[in-house]
């Protein structure tokens, strides 16, 4: 079975957390599905990556969901998570999910 890529799990938790919490207009909802997605892309970047890689992502996915609320003002709500998923996606991909896929 195929594993799910890392990035795929950090983008779809942001955009995800943020869907949940708009549809339910329960925030904390939204928090447990954010969560959730982050520790899972968590445990897969220390896999793939080691520790330091791992929490250097952790960071940058903390902080695309923190920034995406002041980037939101700016450009929209849907516009800025989408946004910071990819971010997070992508700086996912080039530390951990293209280092895993050349195994």
């Amino acid at each position: 079975m195929a594993k799910v890529p890392s990035s795929v799990v950090a983008a779809s938790g942001l955009v995800g957390g943020y869907g949940v919490a708009r549809w339910t207009r329960k925030r904390q909802l939204g928090g447990v599905v954010l969560a959730a997605a982050g520790a899972a892309a968590a445990r897969q970047w220390r896999e793939q990556a080691g520790g330091v890689a791992a929490g250097a992502l952790t960071a940058a996915y903390v902080a695309a969901f923190a920034g995406s609320h002041p980037l939101a003002k700016k450009v929209g709500a849907w516009p800025a998570v989408f946004g910071v998923a990819g971010a997070v996606a992508l700086a996912s991909w080039a530390v951990a999910d293209r280092r895993g896929s050349s195994e």
